[in-house]
């Protein structure tokens, strides 16, 4: 279903009359004044509520919404993503949404949502925006701070937490994962892809202790504000999983990694890969090892993700530059995996 279909009249009118319902349990005698479109991911809408009668900061809220008739599980699942940064809130150094309220609908006719707080900020990846649209300095200090938050991030302890029997998901199955999605596309978009996991199944390092990973860890999934980080956002593909994962999804997006999206050559301010591992294992204390094998990992995810991307631009005859920047890279990205694992 198209965006446009999305943000009908009817189905605007209908999503505020939930919210009306729901928002009274959260805040007695609380209304809603309307409900608009806010520009958001592919996994779900985002919608922002205009309120009345409730505290100071929350007369806008956020609205995260489960697509319309597809069921709402994986990275469709809001109220998995809204337990989550449940059992983040409040853990020292963590910055997430706080979640207000939510309606599990009946779906996949009346579908799920989550009501958030709506924090202050921009959501800017720097590779992939115009020069100048940042300053080096800003985007330094965003990065510095995002490596610090995703140690706190991995610090916390999911036997602690309501999440506690969230089952891990343990390096064959983060490879199998991504094979999976290969699988979906066409046979143009997934080339010499088995070659690459069969590689990676052959060579999987010794397992760190697992961890809550958001699965998408970089600055283009923050609010930022100056050269701070004040939010993580799009937990759509959190699992428990290994630290490493979350690092070299992170260290990609540098200057250094030349991201085949990037728009320019140009330097953006971002640390190099070593300054931000070394700032990461500063605060937390423990070493990543096996980096290599984790980049080549990281490779396989974005090849299979972007194909995804493509698949469904094709599909809605919307591609965009972005996805023609990437369309060459498919390939070059599964042989600098291959490349990485020896």
């Amino acid at each position: 279903m198209s965006v446009a279909a999305t943000n009908t009249p009817a189905l605007l009118g209908k999503l505020t009359e939930r919210t009306a319902v729901v928002v009274g349990g959260w805040i007695p005698g609380a209304t809603v004044d309307g409900v608009e479109p806010l520009t958001g991911g592919t996994s779900s809408l985002t919608y922002v509520a205009a309120l009345s009668g409730v505290p100071d900061g929350y007369e806008r809220v956020v609205l995260k919404v489960a697509p319309p008739g597809l069921p709402p599980v994986r990275n469709r699942d809001v109220l998995r993503q809204a337990r989550l940064m449940a059992a983040l809130a409040g853990q020292p150094g963590v910055r997430v949404p706080k979640v207000l309220f939510c309606d599990a609908g009946s779906p996949p006719a009346v579908q799920p949502f989550v009501a958030m707080e709506l924090v202050p900020g921009e959501c800017v990846e720097p590779v992939l925006v115009p020069r100048g649209a940042l300053t080096p300095g800003e985007v330094r200090s965003r990065a510095f701070d995002a490596a610090r938050m995703l140690a706190d991030l991995h610090d916390v302890d999911p036997r602690r937490t309501a999440l506690a029997a969230e089952p891990a998901v343990n390096l064959h199955a983060e490879i199998d994962r991504w094979t999976r999605a290969f699988g979906t596309v066409p046979d143009d978009l997934r080339t010499g892809h088995e070659t690459v996991a069969d590689r990676l199944h052959a060579t999987v390092p010794a397992a760190m202790a697992p961890v809550f990973t958001h699965g998408d860890y970089r600055l283009g999934n923050t609010l930022c504000e100056a050269g701070s980080v004040m939010s993580i956002i799009d937990w759509e593909i959190w699992s428990l999983g290994d630290p490493r994962i979350d690092m070299t999804w992170l260290t990609f997006f540098t200057d250094e990694a030349h991201h085949p999206a990037a728009l320019s050559d140009e330097p953006t301010g971002m640390p190099a890969k070593a300054e931000l591992v070394d700032a990461y294992e500063e605060l937390r204390g423990e070493a990543l090892r096996d980096l290599s094998w984790f980049e080549a990992l990281t490779k396989y995810k974005e090849s299979a993700a972007t194909a995804l991307l493509i698949k469904r631009g094709r599909k809605a005859g919307q591609l965009n530059n972005m996805h023609r920047r990437m369309l060459p890279a498919l390939p070059e990205l599964l042989h600098e995996a291959m490349e990485l694992l020896g």
